[in-house]
């Protein structure tokens, strides 16, 4: 993040998100507490229901146990400073420490989108082409596939971030947000933006639409593949495999869009809040719920594992 313009005088931000709730951000603290505790007892149950059982150790479930942790960090960057924010008067960031959590969430953010359509692959490879499964979803390929997601998604990142901070901000200095996002930040410049937020727009399409994409083409080889098996049961046991990472394919892909892929909208500000809500601590406690509560194979091995800690605890 080198491309900072050294011209900004705005050396502060102030998080006016949630601000004029008064009292109420008692309550809410409460409320973003207890979610961020679940999110991170579900996302490391999840985390070590998989490496103890040695039945998930398949490529499906080692995305499952990157995406869990990338969840985990996505949401420490933002709701930590948020509780803080909801019992403090001041409600001050400083230049620096915005663009840096700009620049973390943005690559947790990427890397997630880019990891869901990874695993959209693998139930494309396992249900499309059973027999050379464990040939094409190699841990060769699964780590790779990992480690460009990552590598891409921060990439992205750090040019969204660069984008944003060259630009000189002069004032005012009251970021309409909980958290540092590109549009509430952008807002703030103080010179014309259009170019850059077409570029940030472009970007936005390049991380939510190309995956989305990706994912229903390899959908409709899934569902092309499950209609051909004779019986029933078979057809039911496939589509129950691909349930969940439905269930989170729409709910993430689709929050991302209504904030990142609609029209620049200035009455539509305390909206973003709501809906960024749920994109920063409801998906990531929704992903873990899921994947425990409609997968038979995390639920047994969740069982199993509980069982074993339950037996070694009254030996």
């Amino acid at each position: 993040m080198q491309g900072f313009n050294r011209t900004t005088t705005v050396t502060q931000f102030i998080l006016v998100g949630f601000s004029s709730l008064g009292e109420l951000q008692l309550l809410l603290f409460v409320f973003f507490l207890l979610l961020y505790l679940m999110i991170l007892l579900a996302n490391a149950t999840i985390m070590a229901v998989i490496h103890f059982s040695h039945t998930l150790h398949t490529p499906m479930y080692g995305f499952l146990f990157i995406l869990s942790f990338s969840e985990s960090c996505y949401t420490f960057v933002i709701i930590p400073q948020l509780l803080i924010h909801l019992l403090s008067a001041t409600k001050t960031i400083s230049f620096v420490a915005c663009a840096t959590q700009l620049f973390f969430f943005l690559g947790f953010a990427c890397t997630n989108c880019f990891l869901i359509a990874v695993m959209g692959y693998d139930r494309f490879v396992a249900i499309c082409h059973p027999l050379r499964y464990t040939l094409i979803m190699s841990k060769r390929l699964g780590l790779g596939l990992i480690s460009l997601s990552g590598a891409t998604g921060f990439f992205i990142a750090l040019v969204a971030t660069n984008l944003i901070c060259d630009m000189p901000f002069c004032g005012p200095n009251r970021v309409n947000h909980y958290f540092c996002d590109m549009a509430p930040v952008i807002k703030l410049a103080c010179t014309d933006t259009h170019v850059k937020e077409l570029a940030l727009f472009s970007l936005s399409i390049l991380v939510i639409m190309v995956p989305f994409l990706l994912i229903l083409i390899s959908y409709g080889f899934i569902v092309n593949t499950i209609l051909k098996i004779p019986s029933a049961e078979g057809k039911r046991k496939a589509f129950a495999t691909c349930a969940s990472h439905l269930t989170v394919v729409f709910v993430h892909y689709g929050c991302a869009s209504i904030i990142y892929l609609r029209p620049k909208s200035k009455s539509a500000s305390d909206k973003d809040q709501l809906v960024a809500v749920t994109y920063t601590v409801v998906t990531p406690l929704l992903n873990p719920l899921v994947y425990s509560l409609r997968n038979q194979e995390v639920k047994t091995a969740l069982k199993r594992v509980m069982g074993i800690s339950i037996a070694i605890k009254w030996r």
